[in-house]
């Protein structure tokens, strides 16, 4: 039987789209140790659910002969597809066509998925490795980039959206990756920057390499830029998919929940010792963390990042939540600039899309020093309490150790909303340490006194004796119930699934001003 010769021209055409720039670039693109844009995409969604879209594509660009080289599909592919059985749309820049570059089609296709993606209500995957803006095409690639921006910033928390950088990422091309809710980079593979190494020496003479300047460690661990890094792009798409598994398909829906099969009943005797006797001595909030949650698995975010907070996600009792806990075996958990707004962000992607919000607090304050004050840690603080003040979701706070001064009020407290919060016994709850408190209370008589050394011991010790515990609060409501460490894991879910109906609505505005 003879092929009818318009399905065989349409396979033709279908064969030549999936080719992008030809064999001899996929075999460089391979060479470089990375995948092309629709391997990337068969790795990342469920097999056989990808759905592309706009594969026949071409520019419309006569200057500087680009009408010789034309590509089916251009330089992005896009479409939609499932994860685990979820729908999902895509695009996946493609290095093997102008070097992924962007110009007018392939802009119109992102923005064409973007659109689809917040009509439809599912998440949105953007897969990037780009030159950057295609200069042949002047200022219509930089209208492209602007018409992304753009629908970046309607989408942001209507539907989850994702960006992997899985080569570079430069220019105005770092934008939308930055609009969006998580940044996802491979090792040694991809960088982003503004402004490239060769226009860094020729402003700053600054000899630098791509690595050094926006490679993954970088922005993993000095700029908070990236969320999290794969070891390999498989690794890579492999915590995209398992990050989805946390989040709803967008704002109007509830995260997924999962039969983890773990005990809710479950007591942990070994929460009773975990944190030390000496309220200067550090422990691990992330094995307290691990102790509590289903499984002790903890998915964690800018794990490299202002680790004085630890923040990630996890399930309590089947149920989806974000964790924010200070982390006393760094810096004592106390409160910087970075760990401020690393937290604060996270908060408000948690209330975007209704994870609920379950704190750990054990913080001796906010950072001081000149350095701090300079760069604006007063600003920086005020986005976290911002942040949580405006979080409607269920917000559940455990006080494990110290609680003083104004981070007591900011890591969610009851004054600023927070629906159930419990304390464990040995709590701490002042306005600041015993030792700074009797220096200021008892300046005075520690002058006077014959051994002002041994006096202020033995103040320390009284003051120590009336804050160094958690009833004072109780007594006042600011602490719902003091519980032992080991019926954590029990009271935390029992007072999540009590909360599974609540209803908090913020004053009717246009939008608020967080102190950026």
């Amino acid at each position: 039987m003879n092929e009818n010769p318009k399905i065989h021209r349409l396979r033709e055409m279908r064969a030549k789209s999936r080719l992008g720039g030809g064999e001899a670039r996929i075999e460089a693109q391979h060479k470089k140790g990375r995948l092309t844009a629709r391997e990337r995409i068969d790795l990342l969604l469920d097999k056989g659910s990808f759905r592309e879209v706009d594969a026949f594509v071409e520019h419309r660009t006569h200057d500087f002969n680009l009408d010789e080289q034309k590509f089916l599909s251009d330089s992005v592919v896009t479409g939609w597809g499932t994860i685990e059985g979820r729908l999902v749309y895509v695009f996946s820049q493609d290095f093997t066509v102008f070097g992924g570059s962007l110009g007018e089609v392939h802009a119109a296709k992102i923005c064409k998925i973007m659109d689809m993606a917040t009509r439809t209500g599912a998440p949105l995957i953007g897969l990037n490795d780009s030159g950057g803006a295609r200069i042949q095409e002047g200022v219509v690639s930089l209208g492209g980039y602007a018409d992304i921006f753009l629908r970046n910033t309607l989408a942001s928390g209507v539907v989850p959206q994702i960006s992997a950088i899985m080569g570079p990422c430069a220019g105005g091309a770092v934008y939308s990756p930055a609009l969006t809710d998580f940044i996802f980079m491979v090792r040694n593979s991809s960088y982003m920057f503004v402004t490239g190494p060769d226009v860094v020496k020729a402003v700053t003479h600054e000899d630098v390499s791509f690595e050094d300047l926006g490679g993954a460690s970088v922005h993993a661990e000095k700029s908070g830029v990236c969320h999290m890094v794969g070891d390999s792009e498989a690794d890579t798409l492999f915590l995209m998919r398992k990050l989805l598994g946390y989040l709803p398909q967008n704002n109007m829906e509830d995260p997924p929940f999962v039969q983890t099969g773990d005990d809710p009943f479950r007591m942990e005797e070994e929460l009773e010792n975990i944190v030390p006797d000496a309220p200067d001595k550090p422990y691990d909030i992330k094995d307290v963390i691990r102790l509590i949650f289903d499984n002790g698995q903890f998915f964690e975010i800018h794990e490299n990042y202002a680790m004085n907070v630890v923040v990630g996600f996890a399930r309590l009792g089947g149920h989806s939540v974000g964790i924010i806990a200070n982390q006393p075996a760094v810096l004592a958990g106390v409160l910087d600039i970075d760990a401020s707004e690393k937290a604060a962000r996270f908060v408000r992607v948690c209330d975007s899309f209704n994870v609920p919000i379950i704190t750990f607090e054990d913080v001796p304050g906010f950072m001081p020093g000149t350095n701090q004050e300079h760069h604006g840690i007063i600003r920086s603080g005020a986005k976290l309490l911002y942040a949580y003040c405006e979080a409607t979701v269920p917000k559940l706070t455990v006080i494990t150790r110290k609680a003083y001064g104004g981070a007591y009020c900011v890591m969610s407290s009851k004054h600023i909303r927070g629906d159930v919060n419990f304390a464990w016994p040995g709590a701490e709850i002042a306005v600041m340490g015993p030792d700074g408190a009797v220096n200021i209370i008892f300046r005075k008589e520690l002058e006077n006194a014959k051994d002002p050394v041994k006096r202020k011991a033995e103040l320390v010790v009284e003051y120590r004796e009336k804050f160094a515990n958690p009833f004072v609060a109780a007594e006042r409501g600011f602490i719902d119930d003091v519980i032992e460490p080991k019926e954590t894991r029990p009271r935390l879910i029992n007072a999540l699934e009590m909360l599974q109906n609540k209803r908090l609505t913020n004053p009717p505005k246009k939008h608020g001003n967080i102190p950026l």
